[in-house]
Parts: C-alpha cells; sequence; structure tokens
C-alpha cells in the first residue's frame, strides 16, 4: 500500500477537521441560540454538501477557485494544490459538524445558562463555563465525523486538486488509481484500512452520544 497517500490523506483531513470545527462550531451557536428571517434557507444551504453529487460540488468549487472566480484576481491560486484538497474537504465535511454540534448546543437545559448569567457572569463566561462543557460530547462526535468524512472524500477533491501522485493524491484517490491499474493486492490493503478507520470511528461516535444519552437520562 503506498504510504505517500495515506499521509497526505491525514494532512489533509486533520487541516480540513481544524478548519470545520472552528468555523462549525461557530455556526452551530448561531443556528442554535439565534432565530432570525431566513434561518431555514441557510440551514438547508449548509447542508446542501451532503446531497449534493461530489462533481457538482467540485464543479461549484471550480468557479470559487479557479480563473473566473473571485479568488483569482486576488491572487489566490488553490485548483490543482493540496490547499484545494483542504477546501473540497472541509466543504464535505462542514455539515457533519454544525449538526452534531447544534444538536448538542441546543439540549443544554437553558435554565442552567440563565442561572449562570443571573450570578454575573458575562455571556462569553456562561459559554465557555456552562455551554461548551454540557455539549462537549456532541461537539467532539462532530469534529470526529468530520475528520472521517474528510478522510473518505474522493469525487470534490478529484474535481479540484486533481489526482497528482505526491502533491494531492489522497488515499481514496491512489485506490482509485491501483483498481485501474489492477494493482488488486496494494488496492485491498489499502481498501481494507479505510474501512477499519471508518469503522473505529464510528463506534467512537456512537459511543459517545450513548455516553451523552446517558448522562441526559441520569440529570432528567
Amino acid at each position: 500500500m503506498p504510504l505517500q497517500p495515506l499521509i497526505l490523506s491525514l494532512q489533509v483531513a486533520g487541516a480540513a477537521t481544524a478548519i470545520a470545527v472552528v468555523v462549525g462550531l461557530i455556526l452551530a451557536l448561531w443556528l442554535a441560540k439565534k432565530d432570525f428571517p431566513g434561518k431555514s434557507a441557510v440551514e438547508t444551504v449548509l447542508s446542501l454538501p451532503l446531497i449534493l453529487p461530489p462533481t457538482v460540488l467540485g464543479y461549484y468549487l471550480l468557479l470559487v477557485l479557479g480563473r473566473s472566480g473571485p479568488l483569482y484576481p486576488l491572487g489566490i491560486r488553490l485548483v490543482f494544490t493540496w490547499g484545494a484538497a483542504v477546501v473540497a474537504s472541509t466543504v464535505v465535511s462542514l455539515p457533519l459538524m454544525v449538526q452534531s454540534s447544534r444538536a448538542a448546543i441546543a439540549s443544554v437545559d437553558p435554565m442552567l445558562e440563565k442561572a449562570a448569567a443571573s450570578l454575573g457572569a458575562p455571556g462569553w463566561r456562561v459559554l465557555l463555563d456552562v455551554t461548551l462543557p454540557l455539549s462537549r460530547r456532541g461537539i467532539l462526535a462532530g469534529a470526529v465525523l468530520a475528520f472521517a468524512r474528510s478522510l473518505g472524500e474522493f469525487g470534490a477533491t478529484l474535481m479540484v486538486a486533481g489526482n497528482i501522485p505526491g502533491r494531492t493524491q489522497t488515499l481514496p484517490l491512489a485506490i482509485y488509481d491501483l483498481v485501474q491499474t489492477n494493482n488488486l493486492a496494494a488496492a485491498n490493503s489499502a481498501v481494507l484500512l479505510m474501512t477499519v478507520v471508518a469503522f473505529a470511528l464510528l463506534l467512537l461516535v456512537r459511543r459517545l452520544e450513548q455516553r451523552s444519552n446517558a448522562k441526559r437520562d441520569a440529570h432528567a
């Protein structure tokens, strides 16, 4: 099994997850705590990467990142680079982070937050001492799901980053090449690795959800 694509996949997934966690947590807090006109439309747009075909999503990213996009005149050249793979993975994993975190934040008892505020704690303190700690398992589950989705991203990455060995060829892209060249032994090893990692990450998410539900039932 090729080692370089695995290393690149971990790097891309790590960077994409870090971005998704920061941006996703901000969006989750906004959606969970605020009501505003067009909220349903915002939620729908954020969920689109979950159902759009990867090639369609990749095409939209090309429109933004390519020569005719708004970033090109600013000197930002990301297409067919490692950065494009990170952008693609971030976009496809962000909805998972937002949805999981938002559900966890919304489940926090507002009376606890109000009690902390009534004792004189500023809003940022309530957030750090009450809201985020009580929703930490859901947030962590979202981060794990985002990492797993980033690690397995294929279609959008192929569209905007290409399949360049040593530069943008992640493990899913390498598996595609191995199958195309009939190198089935290496393909089997890579597929098995991806399957084991995905299973382990989903099992971790499941256990986090079970602990969160058990804790919620104990307080009920």
